[in-house]
């Protein structure tokens, strides 16, 4: 069973807040997760984007993979 690395929804209609979060890879959207690596919020202006880099590179090292929207996310930042 491989982990993930992806984002979660959360926030009101209209106003999305994503968590940053490990999960199992065959689970949807919002399960229960394993770890929460952080959060991105882009409907401030500029996105707030914050993640703990430590936390990420051992759920990597462990053999979590990233999704490709957050592939992205960090790619930017």
């Amino acid at each position: 069973m491989c982990n993930t690395i992806r984002l979660s929804r959360l926030g009101k209609k209209n106003q999305p807040i994503y968590r940053i979060v490990v999960v199992p890879s065959q689970h949807k959207r919002n399960c229960p997760t394993l770890d929460i690596l952080g959060q991105y919020n882009p409907s401030v202006k500029p996105p707030s984007f914050i993640i703990d880099e430590n936390k990420l590179n051992q759920w990597i090292k462990k053999g979590a993979l990233v999704s490709d929207g957050l592939r992205k996310l960090l790619k930017n930042k």
